[in-house]
Order: structure tokens, then C-alpha cells, then sequence
């Protein structure tokens, strides 16, 4: 069972996996938020929750040259540092932002 926090780093992960894979394929501004919003909602639709293969195809159609170990490895130091973002006992100032995110993301 996947629990709330799981699946709030999930989500996180996922918009700071956006906001990279947006860069790679020129997206600015609103369309970049757009881009890695619409990946960080997907951590909680089991239709879209395959970011993996949104990014590839995503970049296969752009000419993106993009290695699969690559996205792979970008994906592993995002989440690992999305978990570092994740509210901690002592509750600072950026855990707050990130959780406020998390959940903001989940009621769109």
C-alpha cells in the first residue's frame, strides 16, 4: 500500500522531473509549469503515472538525444532529492513549501 507521503514525494519528484525534461524540450515560462505540473498530477492517476515513457516519447518526437540510462538516473537523484525536501521533524520553511505543493497539486 502506498502511503500519503510516497506518494507526495512522487508527485514532487515528478514536477522537479518536469521542470528538467521541460527544459530539454525549450518549454518556458507557463507552458514549463504546465509541462511539469501535468507530470506531477500524474503520481496519482495510475493512467498517466509512467513518466518514464511520457518523457521518452516526449523527447523521441522533439529529436531530444536523451539516453534512457540517462532520463533513469535523472529520475533516481530527483526522487532521492525530493525525499530530502519531504517535511522532517524539525518542519522548516522549505519542507512546509514542498508538502504545500504536493497537496496543491493533488486537489487540481
Amino acid at each position: 500500500m502506498t502511503s500519503s507521503k510516497d506518494v507526495e514525494r512522487t508527485m514532487l519528484r515528478n514536477k522537479l522531473l518536469g521542470r528538467w525534461a521541460a527544459g530539454k524540450l525549450g518549454l518556458t515560462g507557463r507552458d514549463a509549469e504546465a509541462y511539469s505540473d501535468a507530470l506531477a498530477r500524474g503520481a496519482v492517476d495510475p493512467e498517466r503515472s509512467d513518466v518514464f515513457s511520457k518523457i521518452r516519447k516526449d523527447f523521441d518526437a522533439a529529436g531530444v538525444p536523451e539516453s534512457d540510462e540517462r532520463i533513469l538516473h535523472v529520475m533516481t537523484e530527483l526522487m532521492l532529492k525530493a525525499g530530502n525536501l519531504m517535511p522532517t521533524a524539525r518542519g522548516d520553511a522549505l519542507d512546509g513549501a514542498a508538502v504545500a505543493l504536493a497537496r496543491n497539486l493533488m486537489s487540481r
